[in-house]
């Protein structure tokens, strides 16, 4: 909507990941670094770990487009609360593998048929799995038992776990040692600093064709503030902000057009600060000790009722006494 009208080729701060866009920081070099450096290991887990919003899938792509597809073979699966044997299923159709029977077994059997497959073609398999933080201890340790598969002492799939920070101490549990042992790298993604929230919002503008100056200087501590350095939420309001610049016919944004976009943004549910726990704690321990009151309330209640027809009883039982018996 608002591409024509600044003379951008397309929009710059599109929520889905495009490879063509990716920024460069400190730590996603690093990441990316870390990716490339398992893939010419050709063994062993490497995780990338971090917050909601900043950049895993991003990283991940980065390398799926850099790859030689004639000698690496890769599959993104993004996982949710996957079995042991849902998962090997999802991993078996991510290659897109078909079974004769649909048990384990069989799905095992494939996967390794097709992994020594590729072996004899000179090309290996790379499984990534995004959003790992989702997957039980006994999944995990399935992704280990697959990175078993060998000929001749060279592993035959190799896995790259991308989750949020939660990842990491399921990784850190006592019985993920051997897990743990086959990690070969790891990094954790943090958001971006004020200087790399700008560097990164000057670049995707620059990629999309803007004119220099569009973003007034004063603008980016308060963009820095509502994003809290996260590429996604810059990309939330750098996208309205372009927006309300086009429909507001400005031709540059200075702080006031800012601020009016955050206080607009601020009001809708997505952004809306959820209560703190303490405050939670307190609606909660009202709701409990109202449901606790009219429990008691209605428990004595009942005491009383049972009190009064207990006593309207033993009255009856003393008159029957109190009464002398007519002789036939």
């Amino acid at each position: 909507m608002y591409e024509s009208y600044y003379g951008l080729k397309e929009r710059p701060f599109q929520l889905t990941p495009n490879p063509n866009w990716f920024f460069a920081s400190k730590l996603h070099k690093r990441a990316l670094a870390y990716l490339q450096y398992g893939l010419t290991q050709g063994e062993g887990f490497i995780v990338i770990t971090g917050d909601v919003g900043t950049g895993k899938t991003t990283i991940a792509n980065q390398l799926l487009n850099q790859l030689n597809q004639d000698e690496i073979v890769a599959k993104q699966i993004v996982t949710s609360k996957l079995d042991p044997d849902d998962l090997i299923r999802m991993i078996a159709s991510s290659f897109n593998l078909a079974v004769t029977e649909h048990n384990k077994a069989s799905y095992l059997d494939a996967i390794y048929s097709f992994l020594k497959r590729l072996h004899a073609q000179h090309r290996r398999a790379l499984l990534i799995v995004d959003e790992a933080q989702n997957l039980p201890l006994e999944s995990i340790e399935e992704l280990r038992m697959l990175s078993n598969f060998q000929v001749n002492g060279k592993p035959l799939l190799q896995s790259f776990l991308l989750g949020q920070n939660e990842l990491n101490p399921i990784i850190q549990a006592p019985n993920m040692e051997q897990f743990r042992q086959r990690i070969i790298a790891s990094s954790n993604l943090t958001p971006l600093q004020t200087d790399e929230t700008r560097a990164y919002i000057e670049f995707r503008l620059n990629q999309a064709g803007a004119k220099a100056g569009l973003i007034a200087d004063n603008c980016y501590p308060h963009i820095q503030h509502f994003s809290r350095g996260i590429p996604r939420k810059i990309n939330l309001l750098m996208d309205r902000v372009m927006l309300y610049g086009y429909l507001e016919e400005l031709t540059s944004i200075n702080e006031n057009d800012l601020q009016a976009v955050i206080s607009e943004l601020s009001q809708e549910v997505a952004n809306q600060v959820a209560p703190t726990p303490e405050k939670h704690t307190k609606a909660a321990s009202a709701e409990v000790l109202t449901e606790v009151s009219a429990m008691l309330d209605s428990s004595l209640e009942q005491k009383v009722k049972l009190a009064r027809e207990l006593d309207q009883l033993l009255k009856k039982q003393k008159q029957l006494l109190d009464t002398p018996h007519k002789e036939n």
